[in-house]
């Protein structure tokens, strides 16, 4: 998938725990930490932006897209 989560690295630079987070965004610690991991393929803008309030952050911090080598970019 060309969507790469980077909520592990933004966790890491506000220093929250896993089980912090999830308490505070409220969602179970299982759901976040698939997202943490890419184990997902949505999240809710819901979810997204109680992540970002809490992280004081930006989507663009979080969701990072990369071109995978055999796409074509003209489609």
């Amino acid at each position: 998938m060309a969507i790469i989560l980077r909520l592990d690295r933004m966790m890491a630079d506000r220093k929250i725990s896993l089980n912090d987070l999830a308490a505070k965004v409220g969602i179970a610690n299982v759901n976040l930490s698939n997202i943490k991991t890419g184990k997902v393929s949505a999240i809710r803008f819901s979810t997204l932006d109680a992540i970002c309030d809490v992280l004081d952050c930006q989507p663009g911090d979080i969701l990072e897209y990369k071109r995978m080598a055999n796409e074509n970019k003209n489609g």
